[in-house]
């Protein structure tokens, strides 16, 4: 049976999701992210086209281990009845615990067609999709929005509207119009202004950055759970520190090289384990190898080393190499 996540959501205790992030949200990290506290993990995007034209790319984006529950899968696309039929092929086969729509991607190729952010542009478009999607499946249907997709047509609360009236059961709100992008500072006041506009539950994204935030954010605009993104980029440990922050409890330090490291190459084996190209996975990883990295000391060099390597045994020797330089101190930076 799914696991009934809107019950979480209503629970007490701010649950922590997972955001959906192209080719960070995989498998192998949405299980180090749940070891280290994520309560809901979500997919990466998966284009609804791609599915039903039973692309082997799109149906690899859809595996997930039975640990990983509760689990989302989130879909993409500007055809209803496409989408519906996506819906009805994902939980029929995989089976997650509830399908969430994308209606915030803001990346241009998603865009051009119509998807993610896109649909933000046609209000009875979103509605047809989150109706085709719901009617689909027995599955709980969420959505994912950002506030709008320009300046001038702003209004997540009218977006909201719409989607709770069209059957969404839960929506994610990321406070930034299609045109920020990324840039600019997340406006947790429309968070907010979504929570008292909606009976459903509201689960807030945006610039969270470390454990604090969440915190913060569930302060300010009474979100029932809080979705973290690119905070989680090299930094897993930041839902165990977001959790230790809603709890009130003093927020565990972040690790040490040594510790830092072993997760990495812990994330790094676990990739490869989960591709079936282990020099594609590899080289995939190296985005991963960055994130890790940043901040250390003289870390550009390392990071240029590693962004070159093809196989993890290469990756082992050069992290080995940095931790012994770290240890005697020679590092520039240090």
């Amino acid at each position: 049976m799914p696991y009934d996540v809107i019950s979480l959501l209503k629970s007490e205790g701010t649950p922590l999701f997972l955001a959906p992030q192209a080719g960070v949200s995989e498998s192998p990290f949405r299980r180090l992210c749940r070891r280290f506290g994520a309560d809901v993990l979500v997919s990466e995007f998966v284009s609804a086209a791609g599915i039903v034209q039973n692309s082997k790319r799109s149906r690899e984006y859809l595996r997930f281990d039975e640990a990983e529950r509760p689990i989302g899968i989130q879909i993409f696309g500007a055809d209803p009845a496409v989408m519906g039929d996506a819906a009805a092929f994902v939980a029929e086969v995989f089976g997650p615990d509830f399908i969430d729509i994308n209606f915030g991607c803001p990346v241009k190729k998603v865009v051009k067609r119509n998807g993610g952010s896109g649909c933000l542009r046609d209000l009875n478009l979103v509605e047809d999709i989150i109706r085709a999607v719901d009617d689909a499946t027995s599955l709980t249907t969420t959505v994912k929005i950002r506030s709008g997709f320009t300046e001038k047509t702003r209004d997540p609360v009218a977006i909201g509207l719409r989607c709770e009236q069209a059957g969404a059961k839960a929506i994610c709100l990321h406070p930034r119009t299609r045109a920020d992008m990324y840039s600019g500072q997340a406006r947790w006041s429309e968070i907010a202004a979504l929570v008292d506009a909606l009976e459903i539950p509201v689960i807030g994204n945006g610039d969270i950055g470390k454990g604090e935030d969440a915190r913060r954010m569930r302060d300010e605009t009474g979100c029932d759970a809080i979705m973290i993104a690119r905070g989680s980029h090299g930094d897993p440990w930041i839902f165990k520190q977001a959790r230790a922050a809603l709890d009130g409890l003093p927020i565990p330090a972040d690790p040490d090289i040594d510790e830092k490291f072993a997760i990495c190459l812990e994330h790094a084996r676990n990739a490869i384990a989960f591709e079936s190209d282990s020099n594609r996975a590899i080289i995939d990883f190296r985005k991963h190898l960055g994130w890790y990295t940043k901040g250390l000391p003289d870390g550009r060099r390392l990071r240029t080393e590693l962004f070159q390597t093809t196989t993890l045994e290469e990756v082992e020797e050069l992290l080995q190499a940095y931790r012994e330089e770290h240890r005697v101190g020679v590092l520039a930076g240090a």
